[in-house]
Formats: C-alpha cells, structure tokens, sequence
C-alpha cells in the first residue's frame, strides 16, 4: 500500500470521538446501508449465542439484532470510547437488568481484544475501509469467530467519492480522499482467510448535495476526515478549495451536486473443523431419511 495511503488512527479515533454526539442525524446513508445489510439476514439460517459488532459506531443496528438473535450476547467494538458509550445505550432498561445488554468495548478492528471462537457472528457495517490492513482484520475476524460463525460485513468500494477525487486531482500533492478496496480483492481475501463460500455484491448509492460545503460538512459530522498520512497539514487554502468547489460545479444536475458511494456487501462462513481435536479426520454424512424418492 502506498505509504501516503495510510491512516493516521490516533486522528482516526478523535475524529469519531468528535462525531459521536452529531452522528445519528448525519449518518443518512450508514442506516440506510445497515437496513439493507439486515433484509440479507432473512436468507440466512444461523442463530449464534455471541454477536461481534465490528464498528458500531453508535450502535445503530443494536436493536435490530437484538430483536432478531434475542437470545444472543451483543459486544459493540468501537475504536471511539464515546461511539461505544452511545451503542451500550442502545439497549433497552430490562435487557441490561437481565445482564443481557450491549458489552461495550473500545479496540481496533486490526487486533480485536476477544479470545478465539467467542462470537457465532462477525457484523461489521461500513467499517473496513478504516483499517490499514485489510487481509489482517479479516484474519482477526476468522480468529474469533466459533467454527461454523458467520462473517457479515458491508464497506466502500473504489468509486466511492469519485466526483471529489476528481475535482481535487492534480490540485496538489496531497490526498483528499481515503482509499477503497475493490469488492474481487476483498473476495480473494476472504479466500485466501480461510473463509468458505464468501458471496459479494455492490451496488451504487447517490446522495445529492446543494454545495460543496455541504458534502464536507456531512462527511465531518460521521467522522469520515482525511486522516491519511499523505493529508495536507493543516487548513486547505481558500484558493484550493475555490478550485474544487469550480470543478465539481461541472456536475451539477437539475440544481443539485452528485456524490456517489460504490457499497459493497460480503458475507462468508468459518469452515467446521476437518479433524477432531486427537487428529482423527471427520467425515460428513448426510443422511436422506427420505423412504422413497
């Protein structure tokens, strides 16, 4: 990975302690991503009795699962103490009563604080395009998943933010906006993981904007700040800004400004073993109890 490319995680981590207060009313398109990621849960036939919410922000598909997995135990991992305070408030009065809330933890996706095999599902929701090594969080994603747990997980793809990039191109030598991955490496990290049966889609979401200004703002407030090592020190100058804020103007369409997210969505599964725990291999067998055909 370029080395500019890289994310400053103590900004990182600020910027989403900032963000925590304002977040819910900004976060327009990360709901709408998560309702979306739930309506994928009808086709799956899982019930885990540990959950892992890879990136909760403030917790906003809480009690949604909650509701779906009512039995299960639901950890918040953030890598902003004040998103994780916000996501463990999620949780109805009774269910914290009955020890069966949100367990908040603050960590990096990149070293998850849990032990091996502790959750039957990984939910992790517009996260992975904030970690510096990808093939590494999904490996700590393998890592604490019990064999047979199931790996969800939505995240941006390159076109995301396509129109911003392009207005600040050749501006100067300094990055603007974040790198994606692209949905067939993220496949192939999946792979290359030990993950079995991954399945990707994508699809683009358009989200339009009276001004420039206004798309920074709201990226602002959600905490999403150009927190690369190869960001520009300090203010942007006023004479730079004018010069992005001219080119995006180019694509203005019936009086409004386009900013386009390529989503993409994953899930996969964490293979049962192929041995015992002495070295005896296991055998699948799948019986038809069918007496006729």
């Amino acid at each position: 990975m370029n080395p500019e490319l890289a994310l400053d995680k103590r900004l990182l981590r600020r910027s989403f302690e900032n963000a925590a207060a304002a977040y819910d009313a900004a976060a327009v398109l990360q709901h709408e991503v998560c309702r979306r990621m739930l309506t994928r849960l009808d086709y799956v036939k899982h019930a885990p009795a540990a959950i892992l919410d890879a990136g909760s922000g403030t917790g906003n598909v809480v009690a949604a699962l909650h509701a779906r997995y009512p039995r299960a135990t639901l950890c918040a991992l953030d890598i902003a103490l004040a998103m994780v305070r916000r996501a463990r408030a999620r949780a109805p009065w009774w269910r914290r009563l009955l020890g069966r809330g949100v367990v908040p933890v603050c960590g990096d996706i990149e070293r998850l604080p849990l032990r091996a095999a502790a959750v039957g599902m990984v939910w992790s929701n517009l996260a992975l395009q904030w970690v510096n090594d990808p093939p590494r969080a999904v490996a700590e994603f393998r890592r604490v998943l019990a064999p047979g747990g199931l790996l969800m997980f939505s995240t941006f793809g390159p076109d995301t933010l396509k129109e911003l990039r392009a207005a600040y191109q050749g501006i100067d030598r300094y990055t603007h906006v974040n790198r994606f991955i692209d949905m067939h490496d993220l496949g192939d990290m999946l792979v290359h993981g030990g993950f079995a049966d991954p399945v990707m889609d994508m699809e683009y979401v358009t989200l339009t904007y009276s001004d420039v200004p206004a798309l920074m703002r709201d990226l602002k407030a959600i905490g999403a700040h150009y927190v690369t090592a190869g960001r520009r020190p300090g203010m942007t100058a006023r004479a730079t800004l004018a010069a992005v804020e001219s080119r995006y103007e180019s694509l203005r369409h019936e009086g409004r400004l386009p900013a386009t997210f390529e989503v993409i969505y994953g899930h996969a599964w964490k293979p049962l073993p192929q041995t015992t725990a002495n070295g005896k291999p296991v055998i699948p067998i799948n019986a038809d109890t069918r007496l006729l055909p």
